[in-house]
């Protein structure tokens, strides 16, 4: 029988290469699909793939390969104990990051804040400093190169600077404190990295949302950001209907009666304490079961006690079609903004099963709010 192949990540360019030069080391074939073929390191969102045959052997390494672990994002970074009074909106000069902007300027006014943005670039020279060095096998060492890349980003970081100067003055945008940040790497490494460093109180990041040629791509720069991250992330489509929080009137939060949960929601209300909004408890289920909605009324209790003016619904959406089912929920109720929990997932479970933020954030215009669920 012919040995078929079978996709063992979704990955980053970037990780893909390493993953490809570690597994290749132990004699795995492996090959890349989905690879941006103009601009290789920036594409995001490549399927690593290997013989069936091969699987439980690459599972092995896969678990063992450090630098797939979460905890070695950032190295040994000086500590912030408490969180900055900071709002960090990376940035790639796309009209969606100029969104994420428009968000995070008006978080920060109501919160008293200051708005940074950061640009992460990468030149051919950075790979050096990457793991299995050669790996990627760069043609271009030119230093003649690497000048041009640092001044077309500094250009373009100026002219993204100029905008947002530009829409101030105009009284599009806020005139809250702000500054720019540019840093050399891997872009979703480089804002995990920056994150845990400064404990900003949110991370802003823009998405192309619904319909968009790249909806598939599992791996972009957001949906890895917010899957790792320790902060909230807020990710803004770039089609969604208000400038600011302010304007969300109902928040949905997707509850797994997992006593996480219950901490998240907590950060949840304390991240969101300026606005006024009421909350949708909503529990995802493959069958109908009245204890669901036994334990979505016990929760409600709960919240109700805790928070005696919000105002809170509870509902189960079934799962058998779990993302039109949820879009048919938001545009019945008018949901503006989705909540959900993140916990730290084995590589296991990160490698194969992207996750519901992962699969939402390519499939609808409705920001998505992610709260990393502390362990109690």
């Amino acid at each position: 029988m012919e040995d078929k192949l079978v996709t063992l990540a979704m990955l980053t360019y970037a990780k893909a290469q390493i993953l490809k030069n570690v597994l290749e080391n132990e004699g795995i074939e492996t090959y890349i699909h989905n690879v941006n073929q103009i601009q290789p390191v920036v594409s995001s969102g490549v399927r690593l793939r290997i013989k069936e045959s091969d699987l439980p052997r690459a599972l092995k390494i896969t678990e063992s390969s450090a630098w797939l672990s979460e905890e070695v994002v950032g190295g040994k970074s000086p500590k912030v104990e408490k969180e900055s009074n900071k709002v960090l909106v990376p940035v790639d000069f796309s009209n969606y990051s100029m969104k994420a902007c428009e968000f995070g300027f008006n978080f920060a006014q109501n919160m008293g804040a200051e708005v940074v943005l950061l640009h992460v670039y990468f030149t051919p020279i950075y790979t050096t400093s990457l793991p299995y060095g050669d790996v990627f096998n760069y043609q271009i060492t030119d230093e003649e190169n690497v000048k041009n890349i640092l001044h077309k980003v500094h250009e373009d970081l100026n002219a993204l600077s100029n905008k947002v100067k530009e829409k101030v003055a105009s009284g599009e945008f806020p005139n809250v404190k702000y500054s720019c940040v540019l840093r050399e790497g891997i872009p979703e490494e480089e804002i995990l990295r920056y994150s845990k460093e400064y404990r900003p109180r949110i991370v802003i990041m823009g998405t192309r949302g619904k319909n968009q040629k790249d909806i598939d791509l599992i791996g972009s720069v957001t949906a890895e950001v917010i899957e790792r991250s320790r902060m909230p992330v807020l990710a803004i489509p770039e089609n969604t209907p208000f400038k600011q929080l302010a304007e969300a009137k109902r928040i949905a939060f997707i509850t797994n009666f997992d006593q996480r949960d219950l901490i998240a929601f907590d950060s949840l209300i304390a991240a969101l304490k300026p606005f006024h909004f009421s909350v949708s408890l909503i529990h995802l289920s493959d069958v109908k079961d009245t204890w669901n909605e036994i334990k979505l009324g016990g929760i409600k209790e709960y919240f109700q006690k805790q928070y005696p003016d919000l105002e809170i619904h509870y509902d189960v959406v079934m799962n058998d079609d779990f993302l039109n089912s949820l879009d048919n929920y938001i545009k019945t109720n008018h949901i503006d903004i989705i909540t959900l929990t993140t916990y730290k997932r084995n590589i296991f479970s990160r490698l194969f099963n992207p996750g519901i933020a992962r699969k939402m954030i390519f499939h609808s215009d409705t920001p998505l709010l992610v709260i990393y669920g502390r362990p109690s």
